[in-house]
């Protein structure tokens, strides 16, 4: 029963009558549908377009199923473009991308949440501040920081590191950390600190492994931030044989039937999918992980 003076969308006493059951029922099914095919239509569009022909793709009266089935549309788009190397470039990009914002938002978090620099939350602040701002309002400081890169004075243009290093300080992925961190009880970081650990051995022994939740949610988040980029990637990989396939199928959009695109564009989508199918209750279990004391 709902709480005195707290109001509600159904009457308690309508959801022990059998009608107001089958309204709620109904009610629930209808809505999770309608949400279900607004995101499922537009891969199911996707996906079946590419097995039409570019004749029937540019026909004015579309259908939901092709009238001729044409399979081999996507071992075309495979071989024809060579989307097997933008394949790699994107894993390259993709693992690399992980393995930096991992090593860079871990440290970043840890320090913040553990070992209490001066001015520690003016920093968190200021780094928080980073995701009120547009992205298009980053991309101009942020490519002349790459093309001539403070003290080493480096040009990172065709190069992963140019992919790699503004993508590793993500500043949502350092409160995520940091907030878990500051879950974990300082008793037993104590306990490591009087056996003689040091800051960095308390980090890898004791800190991470309790941290495989939260750390599950970031790698995907980062490896997912990097495949699926598109605008970045093309202002600083200009060089073909270098850019992964978000790029490439734009590159190449006018040379390819329309048909083959698409079918380019299922075979770049399916990862995401994969990775979201298979670890959407780690990414749920991360994101709620030491949001609650006790």
């Amino acid at each position: 029963m709902a709480e005195p003076g707290v109001r509600t969308l159904i009457a308690p006493a309508e959801m022990t009558r059998r009608t107001g059951q089958l309204i709620h029922r109904f009610v629930l099914a209808l809505t999770l549908t309608g949400f279900t095919l607004a995101f499922v239509f537009p891969l199911y569009w996707m996906a079946t377009g590419a097995l039409k022909s570019s004749a029937e793709l540019a026909d004015p009266n579309p259908t939901l199923l092709p009238r001729t089935w044409h399979p081999e549309a996507y071992g075309n788009a495979w071989t024809s473009v060579g989307l097997g190397t933008y394949f790699l470039n994107t894993l390259l990009l993709a693992l690399g991308g992980w393995l930096f914002q991992l090593v860079i938002d871990v440290s970043a978090a840890y320090a913040l949440s553990k070992l209490r620099p001066a001015l520690g939350n003016v920093v968190l602040g200021m780094m928080l501040a980073t995701l009120m701002l547009p992205v298009s309002a980053l991309l101009v400081p942020t490519y002349l920081t790459v093309t001539d890169v403070p003290i080493v004075h480096a040009n990172l243009i065709n190069t992963p590191f140019a992919i790699w290093l503004p993508a590793s300080a993500n500043a949502f992925n350092i409160f995520i950390l940091k907030r878990f961190f500051d879950q974990i009880p300082a008793e037993l970081l104590d306990s490591a600190r009087i056996d003689g650990a040091g800051p960095l051995r308390v980090l890898v022994s004791v800190v991470l492994p309790l941290s495989r939740p939260v750390l599950a949610v970031v790698s995907i988040f980062a490896v997912v931030g990097v495949w699926k980029d598109f605008l970045w990637p093309m202002l600083v990989l200009p060089e073909p044989s270098k850019q992964p396939i978000t790029v490439a199928l734009n590159r190449l959009a006018e040379f390819m039937p329309a048909n083959q695109l698409l079918a380019g564009m299922v075979m770049a989508s399916v990862p995401l999918l994969v990775i979201f199918l298979i670890f959407q209750r780690h990414i749920i279990s991360g994101l709620t992980a030491g949001s609650l004391k006790g």
